[in-house]
């Protein structure tokens, strides 16, 4: 069951100045379309810790992500954890169990103080069967969802030691960092341990590589801004 922790329901938030809308997201609807969208979805703002939805529950409908961060995880009957990856501004969240009608694959939790549309799933069927133009839309989110699940295998299953796996993550993270003089500059709005489940690993290990790593020059960590001088010697250690 969903905890509604909510801190203000904004059901009647525009879309219509948000900068998402620049980005080529599934925001970016035909004005008609987009009056609909607005009469369909419920926006609201969420603590840090709220579990939009879990997985293997069926599906309740969409969350279209508009500020934030939110990490999508898969547990095991033996308590282990895996974070599948973290969902930035403008991703729909649940959206293959929508289309499906099927049960959310994983769980969705907040990491920090987010917001999001909420569209019903009877709603969400109704809206995309309307406007098919939606449709490349949702394609693109699906393949980019698809990608990301594919790179989580091979870091996961293909990549040989704890060493190469984190490399591979911290690079792969680095993409949608900031590129400046001392390198690429990203936050990492994780613990130890929870770097440790994207990578099925254990915190003890990740603290020891992460002091590796920053021993060697391969990293530098300030809070939770995470600086990677030189992407190619840690690509070096990545194996790729």
């Amino acid at each position: 069951m969903m905890r509604m922790m909510m801190d203000q329901v904004e059901s009647k938030r525009s879309c219509e100045f948000c900068p998402l809308k620049r980005e080529g997201s599934f925001c970016c609807l035909s004005p008609e379309a987009a009056r609909d969208f607005e009469a369909i979805k419920f926006s609201a703002t969420y603590p840090t810790g709220t579990t939009l939805f879990q997985e293997r529950e069926q599906t309740r409908g969409v969350y279209l992500l508009c500020a934030g961060k939110v990490k999508l995880t898969m547990s095991s009957s033996g308590g282990k954890t895996l974070i599948l990856r973290l969902s930035k501004p403008g991703e729909m969240l649940g959206l293959m169990a929508a289309i499906s009608n099927g049960a959310y694959e994983a769980t969705a939790e907040t990491l920090e103080p987010s917001r999001a549309a909420f569209i019903r799933q009877e709603d969400f069927s109704r809206f995309i069967f309307h406007y098919p133009e939606v449709y490349q839309s949702l394609i693109r989110q699906s393949t980019a969802q698809y990608s990301a699940a594919c790179e989580q295998i091979r870091t996961i299953a293909l990549t040989g030691s704890s060493r190469e796996k984190l490399a591979r993550l911290l690079l792969l993270w680095s993409n949608d960092g900031r590129e400046t003089a001392e390198g690429y500059k990203m936050c990492v709005p994780l613990t130890h341990e929870q770097i440790a489940e994207c990578v099925g690993s254990t915190r003890e290990t990740v603290t020891r590589t992460l002091s590796e790593f920053k021993t060697k020059h391969l990293v530098t960590l300030r809070g939770a801004t995470m600086l990677i001088p030189d992407r190619n010697a840690l690509a070096a250690v990545s194996g790729d």
